[in-house]
This record gives C-alpha cells, sequence and structure tokens, in this order.
C-alpha cells in the first residue's frame, strides 16, 4: 500500500471513531436507499439460512452430509467424474428388507412380502434421489449463484461506499484544511459509488420473478416425488392386500411327523421311529412317555441311556402290577420297547429293567 492510501486508511478510521465514540453525524441517506440496503441485507441472511435448510431438508443426517462431501472432494481431485450419492434412508430399508426376504425364501409367504415392500421401498429411494438432483438443480444451484455474484458485488459496493463515505465526512470535517478540488473529488466518488449500490439493489429487489420461480420448480419437484411415491405405495399395499387375502383362504397345513430309518449297529437291520415327542398309553393303560432319539446316536430311547434299540420305546412315568393275562406288569422308570401297535389307542410291548 502506498503511503497515500494508508494516509486515506488512517483518515477513514480517523472519521469512524468520531462517529461512534465521539457522536459527530455523517452523510446520511435517503430513506429510499435506506429501505432497499435493509432489503439487501434481509435477502443475505435470508439465502444463507435457506440453502442450508433446504440441504438439511433433502439430507438430513449430518455424519452422511459430510461423508458425501469429502467423498466427492476426493473424486474431484482424482478427475473422476461420478460422484457418490446420498444414501435414502427408504433405499437402506429396502435392502434389509430385501436381504432377509431372499434368506426366508420364496416359500415363505412373509419372506415373499418383505422382498415386494424392499423392492417397493428401493423405487422410493430412487425417486428421492431425483428429488435431490431436481432441487438442486432448480433451486439450490440458482440461489447459490445468486448469492456468489449479485449479493457479493453488492455487499462489495456497499461497503465501498461507505468507505468513500468516510472519505468524505473526514474531510468535510477538516474543511479550510483540504483543498476544495480534493473536496469534490471525494464527493464525485461517493455519489458514483451511491449510484451504483443503488442501482444494483434496485435490480436485484426489482427480480423477484425470477426468485418465485426457482420456489415454484422446488414445489413441483416435490409434488413430483410425492406422486411417486403415492404410485410405488399404492402398487404395493395392493399386492399386500392380495397376498393377505391369498394366505387367509388357504387351508391350514397339519403337522406330520416324519419317521426316521436307522441302521442297527448290532445286527445291520434297519427301524423306524417318530421323530417328534408324543405321549401314549402302554398295553396296561398306564401313560408312559415315548422318548426322542438323543443327537449322535442311531437310536437311544433316553438321554443317559447306553442301549441301542431298533425299535421305538418309551420310559414308564408310574408302575403297573398286571391282574390279567396278558396285560404287561413294569416299575417306574422300566424302558419299554414298542413291539406292535394293535389300534390307535393300543401298542404291545415289553419292558426291561
Amino acid at each position: 500500500m502506498s503511503v497515500s492510501g494508508m494516509k486515506k486508511q488512517l483518515h477513514k478510521a480517523s472519521q469512524l471513531l468520531n462517529e461512534r465514540l465521539m457522536g459527530a453525524e455523517g452523510t446520511k441517506m435517503d430513506e429510499d436507499f435506506l429501505r432497499m440496503e435493509k432489503s439487501v441485507a434481509v435477502i443475505h441472511t435470508l439465502l444463507l439460512e435457506l440453502l442450508s435448510r433446504t440441504t438439511e431438508f433433502l439430507q438430513p443426517n449430518p455424519a452422511y452430509r459430510a461423508k458425501l462431501s469429502m467423498l466427492n472432494t476426493m473424486s474431484r481431485i482424482r478427475g473422476q467424474g461420478r460422484c457418490t450419492g446420498y444414501p435414502q434412508t427408504e433405499g437402506m430399508l429396502g435392502d434389509c428388507m430385501l436381504l432377509y426376504g431372499e434368506e426366508l425364501g420364496a416359500a415363505s409367504e412373509f419372506g415373499g412380502a418383505l422382498s415386494g415392500v424392499g423392492d417397493a421401498l428401493q423405487q422410493v429411494g430412487q425417486a428421492r434421489d431425483a428429488l435431490d438432483v431436481n432441487v438442486k438443480r432448480t433451486f439450490i444451484d440458482p440461489l447459490q449463484d445468486l448469492h456468489n455474484t449479485e449479493l457479493k458485488e453488492i455487499r462489495f459496493q456497499l461497503k465501498k461506499l461507505n468507505g468513500r463515505r468516510l472519505d468524505f465526512d473526514y474531510k468535510k470535517r477538516r474543511k479550510g484544511k483540504v483543498p476544495v478540488e480534493e473536496m469534490r473529488q471525494a464527493w464525485d466518488k461517493f455519489m458514483t459509488s451511491k449510484e451504483l449500490a443503488e442501482r444494483s439493489m434496485f435490480v436485484l429487489l426489482q427480480n423477484d420473478m425470477d426468485r418465485l420461480s426457482r420456489l415454484a420448480a422446488m414445489v413441483a419437484a416435490l409434488l413430483d416425488f410425492h406422486r411417486n411415491a403415492h404410485r410405488i405405495l399404492q402398487g404395493l399395499h395392493g399386492n399386500l392386500q392380495a397376498r393377505l387375502t391369498a394366505a387367509s383362504n388357504r387351508p391350514g397345513r397339519r403337522f406330520r411327523p416324519k419317521r426316521i430309518r436307522v441302521r442297527s449297529e448290532h445286527n445291520g437291520s434297519i427301524g423306524f421311529f417318530h421323530q417328534p415327542s408324543i405321549t401314549s398309553a402302554a398295553a396296561s393303560g398306564e401313560p408312559v412317555t415315548v422318548l426322542p432319539s438323543r443327537p449322535g446316536s442311531p437310536v437311544s430311547c433316553y438321554a443317559d441311556s447306553k442301549l441301542v434299540l431298533d425299535q421305538p420305546c418309551c420310559r414308564a412315568m408310574y408302575s403297573f402290577h398286571s391282574n390279567h393275562e396278558g396285560e404287561l406288569g413294569f416299575s417306574e422308570g422300566d424302558l419299554i420297547v414298542l413291539t406292535c401297535q394293535v389300534d390307535a389307542n393300543w401298542r404291545q410291548g415289553r419292558a426291561q429293567t
């Protein structure tokens, strides 16, 4: 900075201190200018807040926003054209449902429904991605450009105008010590800056139509998204209702125990027994419990039994003393091997202590 420039800055600082501390009055702007200046200040603050809130509305997770910004910056540094997209919550939920729907398989009604809902949510996530792109292109970018160009230029002109006003007021306060020609030059510079700033603010404030069109474009993008989401979810709802109706009309399935074929370790013969536990009656009519096989052995009738048999067996829960010929007597805890089934209610067997 030259000596004259430094002196001018000192004169401006002196005038500012006189106005702030000593109550000196500077040159006052007209009411129209002050009203326009206030409106421009409001628009500047509005744009900063609006751009930030719109970004939060489209991408509500701050951690993902920071990560996305870092990844996109790295992509630009590396010269990669493709940028990473924001992970939409609908898409993440859809991925989870699709994963577990495939795990359950097509045979599961719930699994099939999960896959359908997951696919629909992924479509909603894609529609939200389209909303992000449209709002950024038609609303955020134009307003950001307005903030970075016109508003930045107006703020620069107002700052320059204030500096020239301070310079003129300082020279006016030192009237008689400053040449008249220098006073006239300071006045001319002040009025030129005022006219430029006033014209720029007027153009900005009169161009409401452009900002109104940007707002309408954002609302149109939101409307398109909600229409697409409504269409997708409406189809999903109909599909789920059809699945629900079909499932309610389908006859119920009954559980049927399966018999397991096991080869005996003693003679190589093959025997069968029922897999699930059932409660049956012994030949005497006293209740006994049929025990399932223990994992790891061909046929084990009891958890701690070392006897391997080729036939179903059970352990008596109560003692019974036979009173007639053909009845089987046994004591509590005896092992009863079932040899055959007489009918639906009776079986024949032999007791082993």
